[in-house]
């Protein structure tokens, strides 16, 4: 889709903004290093706080230089929830984690880190099916059949409120608006689930780890490819950037002082806003 000029306007502000931010933050990063690492290990070892309520926001109400951001996290409960929700919390910013019935059932950590995620306002819980596929994907999505009975388990396991789900290994899309497969011998599972009535949501941005399970890149990274993916129209739908990472990742003071400086950024901006992916354009409209 192309855009007008006074888009592209706005869009180049967009850039402006962040490179501005990006050599302030480089500059400052020397000095406030040390002084990060330590506020990220207090967050590790900081209680978890009491939920704030996020008051929803119409898309009426979403001003024309608004772009609006979901932030989505994978395979949890698991290593790294609690420190994800410590995050959210410091910045008052809400997200959907997309569970793994088998991990919730993992070990005595990981379901109380389910009650803790089940019980926070900030937070709404989708399916990323059961098993996860065992992690063998290719054998998995051959049997359609088989991949809607593991996300039904995991919806009845884990006691699920809506049919929002997440394909483990695929990036798929499976709205009445949005239709896409990374993998295309995976699209008959992916109709299957549609059929099924579950509404898949993939993503438009994904930070990645490293070998040792910690965040690859840098918040300022992270930043450019957001600004990147809406000023050249790479959102599934446009001015919406559903992004994705994992509980896993965030089990180190780097990793989540880097996330926290990556929301933080975006929420000083003044230019973007934070949803639940229950509040994707269309998502809850009944499937065709």
């Amino acid at each position: 889709m192309k855009k007008n000029f006074a888009e592209k306007s706005v869009n180049k502000t967009f850039l402006g903004m962040f490179a501005l931010m990006s050599a302030t933050t480089i500059l400052l990063h020397s000095c406030n290093n040390k002084k990060d690492k330590k506020e990220s290990q207090k967050m590790i070892q900081k209680n978890h706080p009491v939920a704030k309520k996020v008051q929803k926001i119409d898309d009426e109400k979403v001003l024309s230089d608004k772009r609006v951001i979901y932030l989505t996290f994978d395979d949890g409960p698991n290593n790294g929830t609690e420190n994800l929700l410590k995050v959210l919390h410091k910045r008052n910013v809400c997200a959907t984690a997309f569970l793994v019935g088998q991990h919730a059932l993992g070990s005595q950590k990981q379901k109380e880190n389910l009650q803790l995620l089940r019980k926070d306002e900030l937070i709404e819980l989708a399916n990323h099916s059961y098993t996860h596929a065992h992690n063998k994907y290719t054998g998995f999505y051959k049997n359609p059949a088989l991949v809607v009975q593991d996300f039904d388990t995991a919806k009845e396991t884990l006691k699920l409120q809506t049919n929002i789900a997440r394909t483990p290994g695929r990036n798929i899309w499976r709205l009445n608006n949005v239709t896409s497969t990374d993998i295309k011998t995976s699209s008959e599972a992916a109709n299957s689930l549609k059929k099924a009535g579950y509404k898949i949501v993939g993503w438009d941005l994904e930070w990645k780890p490293k070998h040792k399970m910690e965040l690859k890149d840098n918040h300022q990274a992270m930043l450019k490819k957001v600004d990147s993916i809406f000023y050249n129209d790479l959102e599934k739908t446009s001015r919406h950037l559903v992004f994705l990472t994992h509980d896993q990742y965030l089990t180190d003071a780097y990793s989540i002082n880097e996330l926290d400086l990556f929301i933080e950024k975006l929420q000083k901006s003044n230019r973007f806003v934070f949803r639940k992916i229950s509040q994707y354009p269309k998502i809850n409209e009944v499937l065709n």
